[in-house]
């Protein structure tokens, strides 16, 4: 299991535990001693195996962009059991909801040592990629390799974004960047080229606070802003319709916009379009001709709240390839 860990005394027993763990790979005291006390002040995650803390690791920004990994450490006896990606997972997903560019981490360059050789083939199977050797970073005897992983890919923003649920900040959120997840929406496939949905995005104050005052029971009461997903049934070819296809691909276009962004969001469809039919509250409060359909809508803001990836089966238990079996 992991967890986030905000009590600093906490902090520090935890990686001071782990950390003299792990002499072959901290054996240096006054650099342990280091990453014990800077720990307390850091985001930082742990990993408990049957409630025994097993491994951490911790952030740290180094500029307006880029967050570090600052230090991690597994104990030997949870090596190879998915404890150290558990770890990056989550400290990622932390990331990217702040909105930062990248992660870089510093070890000592392949080819010195077996142990760090061990560590940066971990980091390489991450997504890390080299950046650059530092030789004199540290000392001549352990050559300072900087790797760094981009997190406004696509594939990694695809890999981080999840359900937010919690509060989020009052700052609103500009209009460019509105339009920019707004086209992005528009920019989905749709079946024959229908282009059957289409949005209404709600920055005005008075306008959201309308709206919210229609959404019972509440949620996404603090966003700044929203985006009302519209679909119309317009058939592609024959009698075949693809309206909801269309939506869907729309939405999660601009689910992943939203976070490359650093927003966060929710796909709020079911809960609108239930028997007590608040879509069509929205739809009236918007005055959406009555062609439309109310689908869904997305709260965009900045979260106030941490949250982590749910647990998901893994990619061998859902990915067959060249057959089921």
């Amino acid at each position: 299991m992991i967890r986030f860990i905000e009590d600093k005394d906490e902090k520090r027993k935890i990686s001071r535990e782990i950390l003299e763990s792990l002499t072959e790979w901290f054996e240096v005291e006054e650099s342990r001693e280091q990453y014990i006390r800077e720990s307390a002040d850091q985001p930082f995650w742990a990993y408990f195996d049957n409630d025994v803390p097993s491994g951490f690791l911790c952030l740290k920004e180094t500029g307006k962009e880029t967050m570090e990994l600052a230090v991690m450490g597994v104990k030997k006896e949870c090596h190879r059991k998915g404890a150290g990606r558990r770890l990056f997972a989550a400290a990622k997903d932390y990331a990217v909801m702040k909105g930062y560019s990248f992660i870089q981490v510093k070890t000592v360059r392949s080819g010195m040592y077996p142990d760090y050789d061990i560590t940066n083939e971990f980091y390489k199977s991450l997504g890390f990629k080299e950046l650059e050797v530092l030789e004199e970073y540290w000392d001549a005897a352990n050559p300072c390799q900087i790797y760094v992983m981009g997190l406004k890919s696509a594939v990694n923003v695809i890999g981080t974004r999840h359900s937010y649920r919690g509060k989020f900040s009052s700052d609103p959120v500009p209009r460019k960047d509105l339009e920019i997840i707004a086209n992005a929406g528009i920019d989905a496939p749709s079946g024959c080229n229908k282009q059957t949905t289409d949005l209404v995005v709600v920055d005005d104050p008075k306008l959201l606070d309308e709206l919210k005052g229609v959404i019972d029971p509440p949620v996404a009461q603090t966003a700044p802003a929203m985006i009302v997903v519209l679909s119309r049934k317009i058939n592609a070819y024959r009698d075949r319709c693809f309206a909801i296809q269309d939506y869907s691909a729309a939405i999660e276009n601009m689910l992943l916009a939203i976070v490359e962004l650093g927003y966060q969001s929710c796909w709020y469809e079911g809960h609108i379009t239930d028997d007590d039919r608040i879509c069509d509250k929205i739809a009236a409060v918007l005055g959406v001709p009555d062609e439309y359909d109310v689908v869904c809508i997305l709260p965009v803001g900045k979260a106030l709240d941490d949250f982590h990836a749910p647990s998901k089966r893994s990619f061998a238990e859902r990915v067959k390839f060249n057959g089921f079996e």
